[in-house]
């Protein structure tokens, strides 16, 4: 199964390279690096990646959507939000990591479904699209073929999850156990919730 990462300037690291490094160990996995253009793009910790046009995507598969400070200018860009919408919809998954849930937010395909972010800037996310139905607390959310997660670490914990669900727990605790991570494998269980 193809994974098609979606980079942008100004996403966070781990954002998309904690379910990368998970999902990559998965042998019915392949990842590939994509931005709207293609070429350099540079995350909020100035780490530079170089891209893919999402043009040239197989957009079937999985479509992996990171957050960070970058999202807070994409959200109000229409084709950037157009790009996301159409990648969504023609994925078997949807994967958004922290504030990458308000970019697909944004697109209406979260509408009536259930979701959560990054709960530092859980007030912006909901004010992105109300229509959701938000949950403060959870460590990650599943609604049909859409995975959602709360902020940067928990992205990892999604990936894994993801895996489990695909290929059984015991799997993603082997997996866990390989890169030597505690899995946070309660998706309801948020030590850093918010009040609803």
């Amino acid at each position: 199964m193809k994974v098609n990462l979606l980079l942008f300037d100004d996403f966070e690291t781990l954002d998309a390279f904690g379910p990368a490094e998970v999902l990559h160990r998965a042998d019915d996995c392949l990842l590939d690096c994509f931005s709207a253009k293609g070429g350099e793009v540079v995350s909020a910790q100035n780490i530079k990646v170089v891209t893919r046009p999402f043009s040239e995507a197989d957009p079937a598969g999985v479509f992996l959507l990171p957050g960070g400070m970058g999202t807070r200018k994409l959200v109000e860009d229409a084709e950037f939000i157009a790009l996301i919408g159409a990648a969504a919809g023609a994925a078997a998954y949807v994967l958004t990591v922290c504030t990458g849930s308000a970019l697909l937010a944004k697109t209406g395909l979260l509408d009536g479904r259930r979701a959560t972010s990054n709960k530092r800037s859980f007030a912006w996310v909901r004010s992105v699209n109300p229509v959701v139905r938000w949950v403060p607390n959870a460590r990650w959310v599943v609604d049909g073929n859409v995975y959602t997660s709360s902020g940067v670490s928990a992205g990892t914990d999604m990936a894994l999850g993801f895996l489990a669900d695909r290929h059984g727990r015991a799997f993603a605790q082997a997996l866990a156990a390989r890169i030597e991570y505690i899995w946070q494998e309660d998706p309801d269980s948020d030590p850093f919730a918010v009040a609803d």
